[in-house]
């Protein structure tokens, strides 16, 4: 008997043995015939500068698939969906056979299946292979699967295919979409019931879809809270808090800012799934309200646009490229913020750096705001009148036309061009044009951001950055900022800008603006900086057609404030004064400073003045402290010299001057006479050659 007993409970072992190791067998052989990972496709996300989503992009089926990490959602979310789907998740190796007996056991005693007895890794194997049935061998495909899986991902890889992939009704898939549709928001910070209805919802997605059936929706997530309540997981007055809180009766729609950057964005690089843009969501979105809000009293078929640029790297934190990209009646499938359009006035400034750069004009000098002929050309002012003489400043400040046009015909309509295209904002002209003094007063083509850069530059202290929209971009694609004009200039125009009238209701002196109207009535514009920042704002129909009545300071100008009101609470001050900057009365200029244009058409004949040495263009090798020599002909009365607009320079005999370069590079040389008459060239600096070094460099091959 016991020897039967022994052989009988040998044969048991050995069976037992056999069954454990041809199971290790299987399940090995499960493991080795894993297919790869299949590519789980998900939205394109477009994503601003501090990661935060700007716009996603549907997939080609129309389904919403967001990336989903278990560090993108509420830690409490994971610990209720693991307690409610898998409470062994961790513990099992994708199959729980507890679940399984629990299961079968309810199917036998209930005659139909209650629960599955699924894991969520068997989930996650059921949504990368979908079945069309609920079977047997359904089921038994889903454990092999899920045995793979364990064996080729780790728990947090698993969990996150489960929040992307989970169905939560309609085309929304994954917790951050459901987030986004049913509560506005990401998922990282949820209330309880926010959490209970994301549990519920996957079990059966379009029977509980909130959008149509809030009332199952509601009944799926008390569900959910119930069962947890009584495992403790939260406090009987936060489940009866939940409780109490409606579920969401409609989808919301998912983020849509900045919606013409970010399909340049996709369309640069088609094959991305993320894209970094430098936009400030929240300034995106600021902006956008108010573009929403104001544009109903602008009038039909008007439209706006704003573009914020980061004045010392030229990012672009904002581009509202018009009031709504779903509007048609307004033309809201073009971004109107780079749409070629007549800048108006905006470009005046520039006349008056390159004037306040050459030497030949001062804030405080005096120009006459008078009746002009420049041969057939008449400039007038806008509201047709003349304020006689004013200093320069007061004239850019009142946008005065005939002192502009008279300074821009001093430093050349070509050169203002070829200023600002070599800072790398061209302006647009027709085919075979050559820039006249029209230019000045918006005869010309410019696009909004492209005035933003500009002004940017201005705000940068002379320095102008190339517009950056993505922070995902290669460092070799950037290019270095270029000069727009010298620091002193710069200086000048912001002093001046900042004391620019404010429009009705608002304070002077709190951001340097200009204003901008093009003729016919059909773009208004206006610019600001503050010491951080540049805004441009166009306001006009897309169309081209005239809005009669419509300027630049009524508006545009009271946008281009309550945009830096909603953005900050005190705009950042502008930069210090550079050391070369004369801060002084009108009087105590040098007596060519003191009024411009008294001659202007007649002094640039005859005995003006002309720089005979360096001509223009030259390249002069400089030795540490040694001066150099500045050689002038004609010109009447007392002559001044001014590198880079300071005065400098010690007279000699025979009407030649010392000066002493500050450094290598580029420098602007300009002489006036005592009637104002001047000429003006570019050389550039650059240091000796030392021949032993540089042949030392050929022996070596260096």
């Amino acid at each position: 008997m016991k020897r039967a007993l022994a052989r009988a409970a040998g044969l048991a072992l050995l069976a037992l043995m056999l069954l454990a190791g041809g199971t290790v067998a299987w399940l090995a052989g499960v493991r080795a015939a894993a297919p790869p990972i299949p590519h789980i496709a998900t939205s394109v996300e477009v994503l601003d500068r501090e990661g935060r989503l700007l716009r996603p992009f549907a997939l080609e089926d129309g389904r919403w698939r967001l990336r989903t990490g278990a560090g993108d959602v509420d830690r409490r979310y994971i610990a209720m969906l693991l307690a409610y789907e898998d409470k062994r998740f961790y513990s099992h190796g994708g199959v729980d056979p507890l679940a399984l007996l629990r299961a079968a056991g309810q199917m036998l005693t209930r005659g139909r299946i209650v629960s599955g007895g699924s894991t969520l890794t068997m989930q996650v194997a059921r949504l990368l292979e979908p079945r069309g049935e609920r079977s047997l061998t359904a089921k038994w495909r889903e454990i092999r699967r899920a045995l793979q899986l364990e064996s080729q991902l780790s728990k947090r890889e698993i969990l996150s295919l489960y929040l992307t992939l989970a169905p939560f009704g309609g085309n929304i898939e994954g917790a951050r979409a459901a987030s986004l549709a049913y509560f506005g928001k990401e998922p990282r910070r949820l209330s309880l019931a926010e959490v209970a209805l994301l549990v519920a919802l996957p079990q059966a997605p379009e029977s509980r879809r909130p959008d149509r059936h809030p009332e199952r929706a509601a009944h799926g997530r008390d569900g959910v809270l119930g069962r947890l309540r009584r495992s403790g997981m939260f406090s009987p007055a936060e489940a009866e808090l939940a409780l109490r809180t409606p579920v969401p009766n409609r989808r919301l729609a998912l983020p849509m800012l900045a919606a013409h950057a970010a399909e340049r964005a996709r369309a640069e690089r088609p094959s991305a799934g993320e894209h970094r843009l430098a936009i400030d969501g929240g300034a995106q979105a600021r902006l956008e309200d108010l573009a929403r809000e104001r544009v109903r009293t602008l009038g039909t078929s008007v439209s706006l646009a704003f573009v914020m640029v980061d004045n010392a790297s030229g990012e672009v934190l904002a581009r509202v490229s018009g009031a709504d990209p779903l509007d048609a009646g307004r033309a809201g499938a073009v971004d109107l913020t780079r749409a070629i359009r007549s800048p108006g006035s905006t470009l005046k400034p520039f006349i008056y750096g390159l004037a306040f750069e050459d030497g030949i004009a001062h804030p405080e000098t005096l120009i006459d705001d008078r009746p002009i002929r420049f041969g057939a050309y008449r400039p007038r002012n806008f509201d047709r009148d003349y304020q006689g003489t004013v200093p320069v400043r007061q004239a850019l400040q009142l946008s005065l036309n005939v002192p502009a046009v008279v300074l821009l015909q001093a430093v050349g309509p070509q050169r203002l061009a070829s200023r600002l295209g070599e800072a790398g904002f061209a302006l647009q002209l027709p085919p075979g044009e050559v820039p006249g003094l029209a230019v000045g007063l918006g005869g010309v083509g410019m696009s909004l951001d492209a005035l933003a850069g500009l002004y940017a530059g201005i705000a940068n202290g002379g320095m102008a950055n190339a517009l950056r929209d993505r922070l995902d971009g290669s460092m070799m694609e950037e290019r270095p900022a270029r000069r727009l004009m010298s620091p002193v200039a710069a200086w000048y125009l912001a002093q001046a800008l900042i004391g620019t009238p404010a429009p009705q209701n608002e304070r002077t002196g709190r951001i340097a603006f200009k204003t901008g109207t093009s003729y016919g009535y059909r773009d208004a514009w206006a610019v600001g900086f503050d010491g951080r920042r540049t805004l441009a704002v166009w306001v006009g129909r897309p169309d081209g057609q005239p809005v009669p009545g419509m300027i630049g300071r009524e508006a545009a100008a009271p946008l281009l404030f309550e945009a830096f009101a909603r953005l900050v609470s005190k705009p950042a001050p502008l930069g210090s004064a550079p050391r070369e900057a004369l801060g002084v009365r009108n009087g105590e200029l040098p007596p060519p400073l003191r009024h411009f244009g008294r001659s202007v058409g007649q002094a640039t004949a005859g005995g003006a003045p002309r720089i005979a040495f360096p001509p223009d263009g030259a390249s002069l090798e400089h030795e540490a402290g040694e001066p150099l020599v500045l050689k002038v002909t004609g010109g009447i009365g007392r002559l001044t010299v001014l590198v880079d607009g300071i005065p400098a320079g010690v007279p000699l005999p025979g009407r030649a001057f010392f000066w002493q370069p500050v450094g290598t590079g580029f420098v602007r040389l300009t002489v006036m006479d005592a009637t104002g008459a001047a000429d003006s060239v570019m050389v550039r600096i650059r240091a000796p050659i030392d021949s032993s070094a540089d042949a030392r460099s050929l022996i070596s091959g260096r």
